[in-house]
């Protein structure tokens, strides 16, 4: 080769636009594969990556991974400064502050308490500062169905409330009283009662936890808009005994259901609180291939899969505590079989890339397992229009398809998709489940709540489901190929049509819990960390869609009920009533309006 040739090229690929420059897929065998299936298994789902909790090191090196199988397939960097990253920030953990301190003044005389030691600051408290009198609240529970209430014989309006832990029924999930145990419930009630700040006590009926940092962490990142502590049993015990009560008799006679709230006497609290919100940084990772038509490339179908999971167990694992705590949830099928899906489909669309018309978005989504929040994310900020997306695709625990049994969520969300995936699954001989719903929960119904066609493929739970022994061993590498075969005819089928598939919202039946006497079908957005309850959509044909809820309303009231989080919703729910029409109050656009809405039985 001649030297100007050579400066020559040198030159082109120095001046060429970088988004231009890809690696070449290998083609010679461009079929789906087994043996590629559970090689990238393999890898994600390895010890080395810890179980790819959003925010760690081992979900950074996922989306190494993914990002490199994306360039080697050619495809162009759909992220953030011309990368495959789209970068976001979430809340990962709750930290105390400096300024957490508690001391009781016990007519006059001073006692400041160690942090720790004798008590702690719970994770959902709000932060502040607060001084007053003290209040026993006996469990802190108000229940007129059961015909009782802590708070029925006093005053708690700007005072500090001491309240017992659990019911007075002990700690029994047959008790009508169980519902009432929750220490998010007992703050929300104290805080509706007025109360500055609530402080927990362990009863003599359980056992008390010797070390108070790991009490009420719930990992929800969701401040009570209370003060809220706990306190160990002998510092409480104490404080009572200086007013001549003994904590023991107060729990028999609670047992008994009589009220024994009062004032405690010439004792009053200081309480500071300072907690800080944790910041973690994950990324989605968004790679596209063009499609050739000079018109269709320019809209969109989106394959995606989320690539994070549980870590450690610190939260949402089905294992036994007592067994498997600290061990790694790899993940295997959920999600790493949708993950190696999603490279696969990617390196075979990338070797068929002269027939598509269409363009084609992959899409890895992170913290998925904290709430859709990479996919939420992604809407908010989408790297193509929305209006202009064909459809979405999602694969979410693929690996474990057994007799053929496979089950397809969001069916209807288009009035075509029906007829089109029986045609073409009949070469397959799936048993296939078609189920309407667009809100199944994985990271697909929040495109759905944007007006897009969802599908999400699902070869069903298994005992493995969150648990340390979700292992590559246990995935079904030659099943997941044949539904793999499946979404790339679909694919083909979407790309290939001169119309968009059409969208349709879903009247889905309601869904009967035991938990809940009510239905509203609204879906909370559990992305949104901001006060109240934003909502990612709501149910065609519910009580939410009469009332005219819709997305991107954030709940701030409910049947007089002030709603800072998730859970003051739950419980509001938990005192309607089917039939009776109910007021509540949403922000639309940042202005409140009021609106009635009639429940219906649960």
């Amino acid at each position: 080769m001649s030297r100007k040739l050579i400066l020559y090229l040198v030159l082109v690929l120095l001046l060429s636009p970088a988004k231009l420059v890809f690696s070449i897929p290998n083609c010679e065998n461009e079929q789906l594969t087994a043996e590629n299936i559970i090689s990238h298994i393999r890898y994600l789902a390895s010890d080395e990556l810890g179980g790819r909790m959003s925010g760690t090191a081992g979900a950074d090196k996922a989306a190494e991974y993914i990002s490199s199988q994306f360039k080697k397939a050619g495809l162009e960097p759909l992220g953030d400064d011309n990368t495959y990253f789209q970068k976001f920030s979430f809340t990962k953990d709750i930290k105390l502050g400096e300024q957490n301190k508690l001391e009781f003044e016990i007519d006059k005389s001073k006692t400041e308490l160690e942090l720790e030691q004798d008590f702690y600051t719970l994770s959902l408290s709000s932060s502040g500062e607060f001084s007053g009198e003290v209040v026993f609240a006996g469990y802190g529970i108000s229940a007129p169905e059961l015909e009782y209430d802590d708070y029925e014989a006093i005053y708690v309006k700007d005072k500090i409330v001491l309240v017992l832990r659990y019911t007075p029924e002990g700690y029994d999930p047959e008790s009508p009283f169980y519902d009432y145990s929750a220490l998010r419930y007992k703050a929300m009630n104290a805080r509706e009662k007025g109360a500055k700040a609530i402080i927990f006590v362990t009863p003599h009926s359980q056992d008390e936890e010797e070390d108070l940092t790991l009490v009420g962490r719930d990992f929800s990142c969701s401040d009570s808009g209370i003060q809220s502590l706990i306190l160990k049993r002998e510092k409480a015990e104490e404080l009572l005994l200086n007013s001549g009560t003994d904590l023991k008799k107060l729990e028999q006679k609670l047992a008994d259901k009589n009220n024994s709230s009062f004032l405690i006497p010439t004792t009053k609290a200081a309480i500071k609180t300072e907690l800080i919100e944790e910041e973690g940084e994950s990324s989605n990772v968004i790679g596209l291939l063009e499609g050739s038509d000079p018109i269709l490339k320019n809209e969109f179908i989106v394959i995606g899969a989320h690539y994070d999971h549980i870590g450690l167990g610190e939260r949402d694992s089905r294992a036994k505590k007592d067994s498997t705590e600290g061990s790694i949830h790899n993940g295997a099928d959920d999600n790493a079989s949708g993950v190696a899906g999603l490279i696969e489909l990617s390196e075979f669309f990338s070797c068929e890339k002269e027939s598509l018309k269409r363009s084609l978005v992959f899409i890895a989504f992170s913290a998925e397992e904290l709430g859709l929040i990479g996919a939420s994310y992604y809407v908010d900020s989408p790297k193509v229009p929305l209006d202009q997306t064909v459809a979405m695709i999602n694969m979410d625990m693929i690996g474990r398809l057994d007799k053929d049994k496979l089950t397809v969520f969001g069916v209807g969300s288009s009035p075509e998709w029906k007829d089109l995936i029986n045609n073409l699954s009949s070469d397959f001989n799936f048993e296939i489940s078609l189920n309407n719903s667009g809100f199944a929960p994985s990271d697909q119904s929040v495109f759905f709540a944007k007006k897009i066609p969802v599908l999400h493929f699902f070869t069903g739970l298994h005992a493995d489901y969150h648990t340390p022994s979700d292992d590559w061993e246990k995935i079904n590498p030659a099943g997941e190929r044949k539904v793999l075969e499946l979404i790339s005819e679909l694919v083909v089928k979407l790309d290939s049509s001169q119309e968009k598939i059409a969208f349709s919202d879903v009247l889905e039946p309601k869904k009967g819990s035991s938990k809940f006497k009510v239905y509203l079908g609204t879906i909370p957005d559990y992305s949104n960390q901001a006060e109240g309850v934003k909502l990612m959509g709501v149910k065609g044909g519910s009580p939410a869609d009469k009332a005219g809820i819709l997305g991107d309303d954030i709940i701030v009231q409910f049947n007089g009920l002030e709603i800072k989080n998730i859970y003051d919703y739950v419980y509001a729910l938990g005192k309607s009533k089917p039939g009776i029409p109910t007021s509540l109050v949403v922000l639309r656009n940042f202005k409140p309006l009021s609106l009635i809405i009639v429940p219906e039985p649960g």
